[in-house]
């Protein structure tokens, strides 16, 4: 089967076999690779919407002509979202599909609204409105969640420490326990050197609860209570990284922060990590006992040193005497057994003068 339509002045054919892919998926190929090539398009300022339910995505060509086809990406890796053409129909990416719906409201209008919207659909849109005779028109759309505050809470607890060997589970839970109503948790991950990412979501709305699980390595549980946890089933290196459970309530914004450290398999384990810790704190004891006795031998020699410089002063110095024994003294020989004494010659005034006159 045959399909043929106008694009950016050109006539374009496209082919559906009996059997394989069909044409809107051949197109959808076709467009992707269209949006690597330089186009003159007239382009205006992008503008912001809110996320929610039932949310509209204006795209309204300004001039009048005849319109051949509008598209829908969303940015930046150029992801198809819909396509309508005015012979052939509608088509939808399969993420999008009984989720989207063109309006319509005028010939030129390529606006859509969306439904059963999940914070996955955050993000820039870029719509292409493709005319007969002025050619291509573009607008870019951001939608964000205006919920969230636009700056991160200063307020935030230092991170909790977690450290886990490859191959096994872990449990990422985040209970928030401050008083007041919580309205919605986002649970995100910041790997090493990258962005956060959200990962999951939950959230009451109209009285139920949602969860929202878009983590590719783990399951995302959410609680009545709103408190979520990441469960994490044989862990690999890259599960690690800082995890943050954002917590909005009507007392404001509380954020919760989890660092996970996984040690690369077979070069450090948990037990040699704590092993080093218990090598490093009696290596530290033994360093400061040597220390001690270091300074009480220093010490004690420091002491010696004083008595043996008290010795050696004259000043300090006792008297010596060399006295007979008394077997001596009782036999009568005390002729026989002289007596040493060491004593201090002091010199008269006088004596000294007799001399300097001589």
């Amino acid at each position: 089967m045959q399909l043929s339509f106008s694009l950016g002045g050109a006539r374009w054919k496209l082919y559906r076999r009996t059997t394989g892919t069909s044409w809107y998926s051949s197109f959808f190929l076709f467009l992707k690779k269209k949006a690597l090539c330089p186009v003159a398009v007239q382009q205006m300022e992008a503008a912001t919407v809110r996320l929610e339910e039932g949310m509209v995505l204006n795209c309204l060509c300004p001039w009048d002509g005849n319109l051949s086809m509008v598209s829908w990406t969303k940015v930046p890796d150029k992801d198809p979202v819909a396509i309508f053409h005015p012979e052939y129909g509608v088509v939808f990416s399969h993420h999008y599909r009984e989720r989207i719906e063109f309006l319509r409201t005028t010939p030129m209008d390529g606006s859509i609204s969306m439904r059963n919207v999940t914070h996955q659909d955050i993000g820039v849109y870029h719509c292409s409105v493709q005319t007969f005779p002025q050619g291509p028109w573009t607008r870019n759309i951001q939608v964000e969640d205006l919920d969230e505050p636009p700056e991160e809470d200063n307020s935030a607890e230092s991170p909790t420490p977690e450290v886990i060997e490859t191959d096994n589970n872990l449990t990422i839970s985040c209970n928030h326990e401050h008083n007041g109503t919580i309205y919605q948790v986002i649970l995100e991950k910041m790997p090493h050197g990258q962005p956060w990412g959200i990962i999951g979501v939950c959230k009451k709305v109209e009285g139920g609860l949602v969860g929202e699980d878009y983590s590719d390595r783990g399951r995302v549980s959410c609680a009545d209570s709103l408190d979520v946890s990441l469960h994490l089933t044989g862990v690999v290196q890259e599960d690690g990284g800082f995890y943050r459970c954002t917590f909005s309530t009507d007392a404001g914004v509380r954020t919760t922060t989890v660092l996970l450290t996984v040690p690369p398999p077979g070069g450090f384990s948990l037990s040699v990590y704590m092993m080093y810790i218990y090598i490093g704190a009696g290596a530290a004891g033994l360093i400061l006992l040597i220390a001690i006795i270091i300074l009480a031998v220093k010490h004690r020699k420091k002491n010696r040193r004083e008595e043996y410089r008290v010795k050696l002063h004259p000043s300090q110095r006792q008297p010596n005497y060399s006295v007979c024994p008394r077997m001596a003294k009782e036999s009568g020989q005390i002729k026989n057994c002289p007596v040493y004494a060491n004593l201090q010659t002091v010199r008269s005034h006088k004596t000294k003068r007799q001399l300097n006159n001589k």
